[in-house]
């Protein structure tokens, strides 16, 4: 039966945050081996879902050896410290050296990592793979669509697929359609790739799949292979411009089938076409903190419906730090009534109310040690309730998976009322499990406040439909307005920061 190694990298790496390093993998998902076949074919698991979604549709397909190598797993955060990102390079060649002889490789990254010494880590760990494995044996990729795709990725992989859903919730889904084409490769197919970037960096808010310019392009990408059979896979890939690098920007790669290149290249430019000539829709109007102050104040006094923010410049989602205190002071001076926020990430602040115990009232000092954009604030706080902050989502991204906020605490704020979840480990806001285990009534909110820029879309949207959805303009590590950061290796010119930026067409017809 076939052996199939299996592997991935999972890293979001915002080139303004601080390094990541060996403790933040350990603190999510550092798996190896044979542990790796447990976890996927786990009721529960805290790896990434693609993991169990290749082996429960491998299982399904017919019999198979994995070959489990390593999978590693961070939140969002910035450039992987580069002797870490060499010793998990070192571990998986091992790994796959001693797996040897394989007939197919299965790897499922993130895309957007970079190391403190190498901008192109998911590029590097590609080569090395087919280095050690050669070109006869198939090698299948899924990525995260937002995702920076390099040319050497691509030439090291047979079969590349990225999500086609944000917030994604498609991650098995795409993990199964890997399986399904590892099975065609397996029984001799043979692929054709083609692939293009645009000069195009629009800020994460534009790239949601429910409606919008990237929307319409998942949609003829998916038309696209349901009306051609030669094409295998068409993804298109949002990119993720926090990284700061050359290989940023949307980009389109389709896999053919039956090595037709000329059926890869029309639909690959076919696709970058609509791209380009739609990049004027990549706009979002944001709230400014006064603006959002004003509603959710209409929305205590029961004037307007309950309203959820998005914290998107302060997203631990896209490396954020979960800590800036610019739309909670907002909302609590204006003595908003009724308002949730969370997940604040303080780990101090969550320590002394668990010393303090349920009850106790305090004055809670919110980033006593303060950095950029993480700036103290104080209040008089009652602690409402203490977890330890374990727990297992149940809708959007999370659903079915295991999660560790660290130890929590449920602060109220005296005058306003505003409650906050304050935990220990960054993590983002998009799981309703993760306020929900405090006890906080979601539905009886007035005001809901998530650190999160997207994905809570997929997780409260049995609360709060589109209309009632408001993204913050406030600043931090991953604000939306671009202009805000000082790029240094992003690719100039490049829509919208450079409106002058051109592409040139490759004349595939």
């Amino acid at each position: 039966m076939p052996r199939i190694a299996v592997l991935g990298l999972h890293l979001e790496a915002n080139a303004f945050a601080p390094i990541t390093r060996l403790e933040d993998f350990e603190r999510q998902c550092l798996t190896r081996g044979e542990e790796m076949t447990r976890l996927a074919r786990a009721e529960a698991s805290p790896m990434p879902a693609e993991i169990g979604g290749f082996y429960r549709r491998m299982d399904a397909t017919g019999d198979w050896t994995p070959c489990p190598v390593l999978v590693a797993a961070a939140p969002p955060g910035g450039p992987i410290d580069q002797a870490l990102f060499l010793s998990f390079l070192d571990e998986m060649r091992r790994g796959l050296a001693a797996a040897l002889p394989l007939d197919g490789v299965y790897v499922a990254s993130h895309g957007a990592s970079s190391a403190t010494g190498d901008e192109d880590s998911d590029g590097t760990m590609l080569a090395m793979i087919r280095q050690v494995v050669g070109r006869a044996v198939p090698v299948v990729v899924t990525h995260d669509l937002h995702c920076n795709v390099s040319e050497k990725l691509i030439d090291n992989c047979d079969v590349f697929i990225a999500y086609r859903t944000n917030p994604h919730v498609d991650m098995a889904a795409r993990a199964a359609e890997a399986a399904d084409a590892m099975r065609e490769l397996l029984g001799g197919m043979k692929t054709a790739k083609a692939f293009l970037r645009l000069p195009l960096t629009p800020p994460s808010v534009t790239l949601l799949t429910a409606e919008g310019p990237y929307a319409d392009l998942i949609r003829d990408a998916e038309a696209l292979m349901a009306a051609e059979p030669a094409i295998l896979n068409a993804s298109v890939t949002g990119g993720f411009t926090f990284s700061d690098l050359p290989k940023c920007g949307i980009t389109v790669t389709v896999t053919a089938r039956d090595g037709d290149e000329g059926a890869a290249k029309r639909a690959c430019a076919k696709l970058a076409r609509r791209g380009w000539a739609e990049r004027e829709r990549h706009t979002r109007r944001l709230l400014s903190l006064d603006e959002a102050a004003a509603l959710s104040v209409a929305a205590g006094k029961g004037e307007v419906a309950p309203v959820i923010f998005s914290d998107a410049g302060d997203n631990p989602g896209g490396g954020g730090r979960g800590s800036t205190a610019y739309t909670l002071r907002a909302l609590h001076e204006a003595r908003a009534q009724g308002v949730v926020l969370g997940l604040f990430v303080d780990p101090a602040l969550a320590a002394e109310a668990q010393a303090l115990g349920e009850g106790a009232h305090f004055h809670a000092v919110f980033n006593r040690e303060e950095s950029e954009f993480s700036r103290r604030f104080e209040s008089g706080a009652k602690v409402l309730k203490l977890t330890d902050g374990k727990g297992k989502g149940r809708r959007g991204t999370m659903a079915g998976r295991l999660f560790d906020l660290g130890p929590t605490a449920l602060l109220e704020l005296d005058d306003s009322g505003m409650r906050i979840v304050v935990v220990s480990l960054r993590r983002q806001c998009h799981e309703p499990r993760t306020l929900e285990m405090h006890g906080i009534d979601i539905g009886a909110a007035k005001t809901v406040v998530v650190k999160s820029r997207g994905h809570f879309r997929a997780g409260f949207d049995e609360f709060f439909p589109n209309d009632r959805i408001f993204e913050v303009d406030s600043p931090g590590l991953t604000s939306p307005v671009l202009t805000n950061f000082k790029w240094k290796r992003l690719p100039r010119p490049t829509y919208p920061l450079d409106p002058e930026a051109a592409w040139t067409d490759p004349g595939w017809n």
